[in-house]
């Protein structure tokens, strides 16, 4: 989720035109690969499936969410649903992601891809912490499914965006550093404006609170007392300009404001108070965005005697080492 300048309006980043460069299955594509992109939410589906023809039987790309609607001519595959013979999920549940998995099992088996992307949602991830039924039923649930894969001869790498952490009181409410209301009351009421990456329609698991967010200040301001004053506050770990976090976090500086702002570890931060729907917020908060949910796994089903004992990896890195595996496995 972003801030236009030069539009003056705020937008969610699901339109291919916010595409900077073209994706690796692209890439893959145009050298004659065959692609299949499977992704839990639709709004990933269009920014994942740029550059692919699907009226070449080469590439396949659609989501869990919509699989009932899917056609030929813009996913590559008629009707998903029907033809894996798998029910619609409902958007918060565990089955949205198992019916990517179940889809990426059948597609390597029949379509079988050169390359294939399985994406799925962190609903669980978001509702239940480690170790707990719902969880460990997940993982068992996606451990089953890797197996099947592994089975099967894939290469795989599995590894995820982000990690994820408790973000509440000890009463289970969430707890919100609130910035837009904090600078509404030192600047005037919307003077200055703060976005919150994490903004979404699926708003039941996360109420739109994470760990990071931006801020456009107006003409005039004085950053540097303002960003004096946010550092004090508790809950923010970090507040830095827009130069010094573009360098640092590797962000495209005509899509960050004038400050950027990250929490602690069990703190979010919020627009205004009023803004932020938390009644479907059944459980305590979890969620994501900031330096302490940065660790995330990165699991290989071959043995890679080129990786050293302790890389440094980023999670993008993914791509390059499963085709290393996948040409150990021949």
């Amino acid at each position: 989720y972003l801030y236009e300048r030069e539009t003056g309006k705020e937008v969610m980043m699901n339109d291919p035109r916010f595409l900077r460069a073209p994706t690796i299955f692209q890439a893959f594509y145009d050298a004659g690969a065959k692609v299949a992109v499977v992704t839990a939410k639709d709004k990933l589906r269009a920014l994942l499936g740029k550059g692919l023809a699907f009226d070449e039987g080469r590439a396949l790309c659609f989501s869990a969410e919509k699989s009932d609607t899917t056609s030929k001519a813009e996913h590559g595959i008629d009707n998903a649903s029907k033809h894996f013979g798998l029910p619609v999920p409902e958007v918060y549940s565990a089955e949205l992601s198992e019916f990517v998995f179940a889809a990426g099992v059948q597609l390597l088996k029949e379509f079988r891809p050169d390359i294939m992307y399985l994406t799925t949602t962190d609903y669980v991830q978001h509702k239940y912490a480690p170790g707990v039924p719902q969880a460990n039923a997940f993982y068992e649930m996606f451990d089953k499914y890797l197996t099947e894969l592994d089975a099967l001869g894939a290469a795989i790498v599995v590894t995820a965006d982000h990690g994820m952490k408790p973000k509440h009181k000890a009463d289970g409410s969430p707890d919100v550093v609130y910035v837009q209301d904090i600078l509404d009351d030192w600047l005037g009421k919307d003077a200055a404006r703060v976005i919150l990456p994490i903004t979404d329609p699926y708003v039941v698991h996360h109420g739109a609170l994470g760990s990071f967010a931006t801020a456009y200040l107006p003409d005039g301001a004085n950053q540097a007392d303002i960003m004096a004053r946010l550092a004090k506050i508790d809950g923010i770990m970090l507040v830095v300009d827009s130069p010094t976090a573009c360098e640092r976090f590797e962000l495209p500086a005509d899509r960050i404001g004038d400050i950027v702002l990250i929490s602690t570890e069990n703190k979010t931060i919020g627009t205004s108070e009023h803004r932020h729907d938390l009644a479907a917020l059944n459980e305590p908060l979890r969620s994501h965005g900031g330096l302490t949910e940065q660790e995330v796994p990165f699991i290989v089903n071959r043995v890679l005697p080129e990786l050293p004992n302790e890389p440094t990896l980023r999670n993008f890195d993914a791509f390059y080492y499963a085709m290393m595996a996948a040409a150990l496995a021949g």
